[in-house]
């Protein structure tokens, strides 16, 4: 014999009051985190354990450049994923996503601002590991941590921007000539840190040239200046048709000639068509252009 189950929908309609249950007053706990207004908001990430996760993964020493291919391109999936993204910096196991000052992205809600870049960037990371890395497999995932910080006027944020890449050059003229030290001269740890301990650039510069035979100028731009995502709008071939692609520069951004050439930045214009873009450079398609 089979049994008939008889369900009443009547009996499962959500209904208003329902909706409204006695168990809603824990919303109350919650308070308001949105960013103050006409301020840029910075979302700063860094590699949490990084050492060890370098360690452990075997990354080159001082520099890996695939590792900091694969951060970049992460940061590119933030800003495919939120336009109010307009620029981004990063550096060894960190990233800078400035959000435009007059963003409404989550009511600019700190929190939601904050825990969506980070979980976008921390997945891309994990995605994107085999096409950087097909010969190394992911021991074990990689985590960041992340906080928000409101600048109120331009040159706030470009002091921040400053600040960041001037770091970049001084932590990796101290790393080059650290594992130059090591790998070169064949000095331990301790004995490549105390011959660099109280030195200045220049004496540093001078310690890579002259015992590691490294002109420091020379290394690639990517390890001395960092890279800085910017948006263009560009006429990609066959079909020569307007797209919106992302680009990774290795250039200064401490003076005024980055900030000159990119206005739209800090002016809060849109995209304007780049003549000068080349199809071969590297760049992110954003296909939600």
């Amino acid at each position: 014999m089979h049994r008939v189950l008889h369900i009443y929908a009547k009996e499962f309609s959500t209904s208003k009051a329902m909706a409204k249950s006695k168990y809603e007053y824990v919303r109350t706990f919650e308070f308001e985190d949105r960013c103050l207004q006409n301020c840029w908001i910075v979302v700063r990430l860094d590699g949490r354990s990084f050492h060890r996760f370098t360690s452990s993964h075997k990354f080159e020493k001082p520099n890996d450049k695939r590792a900091l291919e694969l951060m970049n391109r992460s940061a590119a999936a933030v800003m495919e994923e939120f336009r109010d993204v307009s620029l981004a910096y990063g550096q060894s196991d960190e990233y800078s996503f400035i959000l435009r000052k007059n963003t409404d992205l989550y009511n600019r809600r700190q929190s939601k601002i904050m825990s969506a870049i980070n979980s976008i960037f921390s997945a891309s990371y994990v995605y994107y590991w085999n096409t950087f890395f097909e010969d190394k497999k992911l021991l074990y995932p990689p985590s960041f941590d992340a906080r928000i910080v409101l600048y109120p006027t331009d040159q706030n944020l470009r002091d921040y921007l400053s600040w960041r890449q001037a770091d970049t050059h001084i932590n990796n003229l101290y790393n080059t000539a650290f594992w130059g030290l090591i790998s070169m001269k064949g000095l331990s740890n301790n004995e490549a840190e105390k011959v660099l301990s109280g030195t200045v650039s220049s004496e540093k510069n001078e310690i890579l040239f002259k015992e590691c035979g490294t002109n420091y100028n020379n290394e690639l731009p990517i390890y001395r200046k960092g890279t800085v995502l910017v948006r263009k709008l560009v006429n990609l071939p066959p079909s020569k048709s307007k797209k919106h692609v992302i680009c990774p520069l290795h250039v200064d951004i401490i003076g005024d000639s980055f900030w000159e050439e990119y206005n739209e930045i800090l002016n809060l214009k849109d995209l304007i068509l780049n003549k000068d873009f080349k199809p071969d450079d590297i760049f992110y398609l954003v296909k939600r252009s």
